[in-house]
């Protein structure tokens, strides 16, 4: 039996896609993890990354884990050894097989990694535009937070999004490239719908992706009621996560 495929719609072509659904989650772990980790270097913050594990030993800007699982299996002492373990710190259990519980640590949230394929090309619903450092403080403003910093906007791999209606922000959110070869993948987080329906949004998004980064499949996670519009937007779910709390 061929192996399952996730995230890449068969081309007409017929040819065969080998990125399989073990391997998309992997890339969306190493995406996301790639995310934080310029995230907080541009903060100021030390990061380390291994083969199993990537962390920060500082506390990470709110909303940013200390820790981030890179591959099953990892023993809850490596990540609790890796990270400030005080009240306020967080875990994201990419394969949501950690038992931090007994250590003091409790769910945040469960969520789903999602995947889907480079769309074709088709008109933008919003009014959208690639935020520079001098709109980045309205970004921030929309978004509700200050993590982000001017030095993320310098990767050439990153794209921050702001849809607007003059002065009403209507939707924010961000993307990042990584990966190479067939390997590539572009994540979309941060993603909120301010003043729009957040189908709309979602289904603009996959096309910006390509416009700005190329056609690779696209990878993200959401958790409860906002799993919904990624779904919509042709997105599939493809493996569970979990964030844990000190």
């Amino acid at each position: 039996m061929a192996a399952r495929t996730a995230g890449v719609e068969p081309p007409a072509c017929g040819r065969v896609v080998t990125m399989t659904a073990d391997s998309i989650v992997a890339a969306a772990v190493a995406n996301n993890a790639a995310w934080c980790d310029l995230v907080c270097r541009c903060a100021g913050l030390a990061t380390v990354r291994g083969p199993a594990l990537w962390s920060t030993p500082r506390r990470s800007p709110v909303a940013y884990p200390d820790a981030v699982t890179l591959r099953p299996n990892v023993p809850e002492a490596e990540v609790l050894g890796a990270v400030d373990d005080s009240p306020g710190a967080s875990v994201k259990d990419s394969f949501a097989d950690l038992d931090l519980a007994p250590y003091g640590w409790s769910v945040l949230f469960d969520a789903r990694w999602v995947t889907r394929s480079a769309p074709s090309a088709a008109a933008l619903q919003l009014p959208w535009r690639t935020v520079d450092r001098d709109a980045l403080p309205r970004w921030l403003d929309a978004h509700g937070s200050d993590a982000i910093t001017p030095g993320v906007l310098d990767d050439p791999d990153v794209r921050l999004l702001l849809a607007a209606d003059g002065d009403v922000a209507l939707a924010v959110a961000a993307l990042n490239r990584s990966g190479a070869g067939t390997r590539t993948v572009v994540g979309v987080s941060n993603v909120q719908a301010l003043a729009v329906e957040p189908d709309r949004v979602w289904s603009d998004l996959v096309l910006l992706a390509r416009d700005l980064l190329g056609p690779h499949p696209l990878v993200g996670y959401e958790s409860g009621d906002d799993l919904a519009a990624p779904l919509t937007a042709g997105f599939e779910p493809v493996g569970p996560l979990r964030v844990w709390l000190r």
